[in-house]
C-alpha cells in the first residue's frame, strides 16, 4: 500500500484534474505513480511538463527510456523499470536493448556512450568531469544532447525517488531489476 493518498482521477480536484486527464488520454489510464504525485498540483504539473518538454527533445524517446531503465536499476525502483521497459518497447527497442540498458550498456556505441554517462551521473551524484562529457562529444553528441540526457537523468531520478519513498504499487508487467537477477 502507497505511502501517500492514490488521487482518484474520478474525484480529483479541479486542480489536478485537466493533468490526470491528459495523462489517461496518453496512456489509456493514469498510473498508480501519477495519481501519488497528483497529491500536489504543483509537483504533477512539472512531472508531466518535464514529459512533455522532453518527449519533444533532441535524443529521442528510445534512448530516453534506455536512461530511465538504467536510472531505475542504479535506484532499485521496480516501478519506473517496469513502466520504462514497457515505454522502451512502445518507442521501438528490443527487449534484448531493455535489458542491455538496464545494466547500462548497449552494442550501440552512442548508446552505450549515453548510458555510461547516465550510470556516472547517479553513481557519483553528478561528479562528472570533462572526460565524461569528452565521450559523449565523440559519440556525436552535441551540447543541447548533452544537457538533454542529463534532464533525462534528473527527471527519473525524481520519479524513482516518488516511487521508492511512497511506495507506490507497480501497475506495469514486472521487470526483474538486475542486482537482483
Amino acid at each position: 500500500m502507497a505511502h501517500v493518498n492514490l488521487v482518484d482521477p474520478a474525484s480529483s480536484s479541479a486542480a489536478v484534474k485537466p493533468t490526470l486527464d491528459r495523462i489517461q488520454g496518453a496512456f489509456g489510464v493514469v498510473p498508480n505513480m501519477f495519481k501519488a504525485v497528483a497529491n500536489s498540483p504543483a509537483a504533477l504539473a512539472s512531472l508531466w511538463g518535464s514529459f512533455g518538454a522532453l518527449g519533444q527533445g533532441k535524443i529521442g524517446a528510445k534512448l530516453g527510456e534506455q536512461i530511465a531503465v538504467a536510472v531505475a536499476d542504479r535506484n532499485d525502483c521496480n516501478y519506473c523499470l517496469a513502466a520504462h521497459t514497457a515505454l522502451g518497447r512502445r518507442a521501438g527497442a528490443t527487449d534484448g536493448e531493455m535489458a542491455d540498458a538496464q545494466r547500462g550498456r548497449s552494442a550501440d556505441p552512442r548508446t552505450a556512450a549515453a548510458l555510461a554517462f547516465a550510470v556516472k551521473v547517479v553513481e557519483s551524484r553528478a561528479a562528472v568531469d570533462a572526460t565524461d562529457v569528452e565521450a559523449l562529444r565523440a559519440a556525436g553528441f552535441d551540447d543541447e544532447a548533452i544537457v538533454e540526457i542529463l534532464a533525462h537523468v534528473a527527471l527519473n531520478l525524481f520519479t524513482n525517488y516518488v516511487n521508492v519513498a511512497f511506495d507506490v504499487p507497480v501497475d506495469f508487467p514486472g521487470v526483474t531489476l538486475s542486482r537482483t537477477a
